[in-house]
């Protein structure tokens, strides 16, 4: 089992497309997924603002499914921390309590600003846009990538989408590297 251990805050668990691939590259073991109820939480409560037609229950069941295809993923036990943090939005001291605890090496989130090096680097951890975490996963395990990826592109029937289609899908969400790197792998996507 992989030891390197990724926190994803909730603004990279929002969009389907990404937190789709993020939990299929979590079942790769090249490192060890992980999120808090206040996580989901978030990004349960973006979805429903945004999507009125998507009932709590559908979220409720997504949710339960992201935590039984991960193993150990939810932490626990931080609640604590988070009065001692400081960060420029105290509505994200959570996240990083969350990845103190599990001691996690990166928080991976859209929102860089929010989780600047001076107050990550005294526990060991970064901030990284999914972009950097997801091309870095394709340096060292380009395979384990793809496959990701296909098992992505070949679960969706409803509409079934091309490869091209996908890594589109990738490109408006900002995964511009990562859509670089595997568009000369489309043939195994």
């Amino acid at each position: 089992m992989a030891s390197f251990v990724a926190v994803f805050d909730a603004c990279v668990l929002y969009p389907a497309p990404l937190r789709d691939l993020l939990l299929r590259l979590a079942l790769t073991d090249l490192f060890r997924a992980r999120w808090s109820a206040e996580i989901h939480d978030e990004w349960v409560r973006a979805v429903l603002a945004r999507r009125p037609d998507l009932s709590p229950a559908i979220l409720d069941r997504t949710r339960a499914l992201m935590d039984g295809a991960v193993p150990d993923a939810v932490v626990t036990g931080h609640e604590g921390l988070i009065p001692t943090l400081t960060l420029p939005d105290p509505d994200d001291r959570h996240v990083l309590a969350a990845a103190i605890r599990c001691q996690a090496g990166v928080i991976v989130t859209f929102n860089l600003k929010d989780f600047p090096v001076a107050a990550l680097a005294p526990y060991g951890i970064e901030a990284q846009h999914p972009d950097e975490f997801v091309a870095h996963l394709f340096d060292l395990a380009p395979g384990a990538v793809c496959g990701a990826v296909r098992d992505q592109r070949l679960a969706l029937k409803a509409p079934p989408r091309s490869a091209r289609q996908l890594l589109d899908t990738f490109l408006s969400l900002g995964l511009a590297s990562t859509v670089s790197a595997l568009d000369t792998m489309q043939e195994v996507l």
